[in-house]
């Protein structure tokens, strides 16, 4: 017995998208809530050399976490390629092989993170002034790499069978708990930003367990079974298959990003905070585009797992012209109120500054960077993780760190550190676009697709 979910495979392509998508942007409103209250927090109760610690981090959070998070997309897609296909034994497979492995990295990550990050943190240049409050934050934080990990897979795998409102339910809680927290630790109580960290932790094994708790009591293909959550040889070398070059490509873009926040660095503690605030703001300007994306993705792996070429085609056009437009208008209201916006997180005039300069030149080239989002988690949602991978590890690794590596020496000026994403946005998106124009990405499905009327 199927579920309502099959709505993505039939009947009108914008509603199934938007239907989707909409409680998907919802739940990523909440999830965004989680960093943005501890910066609003951290920010205006212990002051900018707390903000600036906590900022620094969230490149280095993304650079361990992302490669993982990679190949829980590539989870993702199979899960929903079999969903549509309807081969319940193999959704019920990739689930329990895609649990055990998100056990494993959980308990992987608490070591290794806890271990390395501080040096991490030196290598990026970080001033001294701030490193100790982001060492202790960096911390508290991956100690609870396990709820990290475990939150991120079973939100992925309800938004796989193309669930995406039990998600949104739950980080709507998660996120209240760990608001309230914030005000309570940091806020009443002043106990530093490793109380913020500890509130997100908190906060998401709280999603964990509902998630959890939901699947096992559920009577459809993704329902969890403690006892069968083990690897799968064929399954989880098909999830790699998948989930690798797009956990490399997670890993490329962190590095990547990194060597920016480094460059960053460079200026002080007042572009860190105006930077670090600037990216909370993008955080949530991009909650539209990430959503729209994800639905393609599930709408395509879905699809094509059920073998609905001409639908996939179409969904896949919808979905790219939406994300397109919105980003545009989100980018010219963000140029628009970028210095209200910016001083929400700030205080001192030279770290809004910082952050309103950096609005001022990225804003308007959202729809490039929305267009590389789009092009690649369809390509994904095919399987074809491969090109986008690439093409990140061209244009957003080393064309960027190039670019700094040549200029920055020469001009002493953080304007260049800011163009280096229209540049690479630009070029990503073209080269993304061709492939998407040009290649036969349509039938290259996991499954041998069935059509079903």
């Amino acid at each position: 017995m199927h579920t309502t979910k099959q709505y993505m495979l039939s009947g009108s392509i914008p509603k199934s998208i938007v239907k989707f998508a909409i409680p998907l942007f919802l739940g990523n409103l909440f999830q965004q809530l989680y960093n943005t209250a501890d910066s609003l927090i951290v920010g205006n109760v212990l002051g900018n050399t707390a903000l600036a610690a906590v900022s620094s981090t969230g490149m280095l959070i993304f650079l361990l976490i992302g490669f993982f998070q990679g190949i829980g997309m590539g989870a993702g897609v199979v899960i929903s390629q079999f969903f549509g296909a309807k081969e319940k034994e193999n959704v019920s497979l990739a689930v329990h092989t895609y649990l055990a492995f998100s056990i494993a990295t959980g308990v992987l990550l608490t070591v290794v993170a806890t271990l390395l990050a501080p040096q991490i943190l030196v290598w990026m240049g970080t001033p001294a002034e701030v490193m100790p409050e982001a060492v202790s934050y960096i911390r508290v934080y991956f100690l609870g790499s396990l709820g990290l990990v475990l939150y991120n897979s079973c939100m992925g795998i309800m938004q796989a069978i193309g669930d995406s409102k039990h998600p949104l339910y739950y980080l709507i809680i998660s996120s209240v708990i760990n608001i309230v927290l914030d005000l309570i630790l940091v806020a009443g109580f002043g106990l530093g930003v490793w109380a913020a960290a500890l509130a997100t932790i908190v906060s998401q094994f709280v999603s964990v367990i509902l998630c959890m708790y939901r699947m096992m009591r559920s009577n459809e293909d993704h329902k969890v079974i403690l006892k069968n959550i083990r690897f799968n040889k064929r399954m989880f070398m098909m999830i790699l298959r998948i989930g690798l070059p797009s956990g490399v490509q997670n890993s490329i873009i962190a590095f990547a990003n990194v060597v920016v926040q480094s460059n960053i660095n460079y200026f002080g503690e007042m572009a860190m905070a105006g930077c670090g605030a600037y990216s909370k703001i993008e955080g949530f300007a991009f909650l539209p585009i990430t959503s729209f994306t994800a639905a393609i993705t599930t709408f395509v792996g879905q699809n094509l797992g059920a073998g609905n070429r001409e639908r996939v085609k179409k969904g896949a056009r919808f979905g790219v012209w939406c994300s397109l437009i919105i980003a545009e208008i989100i980018g010219v209201l963000f140029y628009i109120f970028a210095p209200m916006l910016i001083s929400a997180f700030t205080r001192e005039a030279e770290a809004i500054a910082f952050g309103v300069e950096k609005a001022r030149i990225c804003a308007l080239f959202y729809f490039l960077l929305a267009a590389t989002h789009s092009f690649a988690s369809v390509l994904r949602g095919a399987g074809k993780s491969f090109v986008p991978m690439l093409t990140m590890l061209v244009f957003w690794c080393v064309v960027r760190v190039s670019f700094l590596w040549v200029t920055v020496p020469l001009t002493e000026s953080i304007a260049v550190v800011n163009w280096v994403y229209p540049l690479t946005w630009t070029l990503s998106s073209i080269t993304l676009f061709i492939y998407y124009l040009f290649s036969d990405w349509t039938h290259s499905s996991l499954v041998n697709p069935k059509q079903h009327n």
